[in-house]
């Protein structure tokens, strides 16, 4: 897969080894005082990945840069996403294979744009318009895996309860169902009658990238962990096995949302 390097990050990236190095301090040094791995640090030098605030700041107090490598924030473009899922939505783009389970909201990979901006317009604190358009448009951007050459395998439960929200119209059921009957796409439903405790305790999602790093995000309502804690993994994938197994299949799904869009 070739990497498309971003000029100012490499740039950034290149002044950030330059005074890690002339400071003697190490990637491991550094991952651990801004709360990221040494392969992370690694990719922000190579200008892999932009280096975030958090990193330049903390390099820029650890190797007496004196703002200068601070200073480069203001030249990098902003993220499309909160920093919270930053890592989440870095790793996604490098998916072999992707398993998604919901409780309340319609996977992000699925939303129409209606249904991602009555999400993001109603948030509470509330954001800005302007923030709102940038990540509605970072949110159906990010929608491109679902066709992406070489294909990746995706598989969605939803509860029901997500299918019930106020914010779910016909366009988006029917967005749905378009989705379902994509090659690479699994979408299944979790009726009420079908769900257990473990399915009420959360949604998550577990991923597998190209050089078969296997990882897990969990999410909370301001907090997210994304891991590849092998007793985490582990644990998610049989909790998400045991869904998917009370489930209804594929076809009845689909079959449960027809209905729905008939009711409308």
């Amino acid at each position: 897969m070739s990497v498309q390097y971003n000029p100012t990050w490499r740039y950034s990236g290149n002044q950030l080894k330059r005074w890690r190095m002339k400071a003697n301090v190490t990637r491991e040094e550094l991952g651990a005082a801004a709360n990221y791995a040494p392969d992370t640090i690694k990719a922000m030098e190579q200008g892999v990945r932009m280096p975030t605030a958090r990193v330049l700041d903390v390099a820029d107090e650890l190797c007496g840069a004196e703002g200068l490598l601070s200073a480069a924030k203001e030249y990098l473009q902003r993220e499309k996403f909160p920093q919270r899922v930053q890592d989440f939505m870095d790793r996604e783009q490098e998916a072999l294979s992707l398993w998604s389970y919901e409780v309340a909201l319609i996977p992000g990979l699925l939303q129409t744009e209606a249904y991602a901006r009555a999400l993001l317009g109603n948030r509470c604190p509330p954001v800005g318009e302007e923030t709102v358009e940038e990540r509605v448009s970072a949110r159906l951007e990010r929608q491109s895996i679902l066709s992406r050459k070489p294909p990746v395998a995706i598989s969605f439960v939803i509860y029901e309860a997500a299918l019930n929200a106020a914010q779910v119209d016909k366009a988006q059921l029917v967005r749905l169902l378009e989705a379902s009957d994509l090659y690479n796409v699994s979408l299944q439903v979790l009726p009420y009658k079908r769900a257990t405790s473990s399915a009420l305790s959360g949604p998550m999602v577990l991923l597998e990238t190209l050089e078969h790093e296997r990882l897990a995000l969990s999410e909370g309502q301001s907090v997210s962990q994304l891991t590849s804690d092998p007793d985490v993994v582990t644990a998610q994938s049989e909790r998400l096995s045991m869904i998917r197994t009370v489930a209804l299949s594929p076809a009845e799904s689909a079959q449960f949302i027809e209905r729905m869009v008939g009711d409308l």
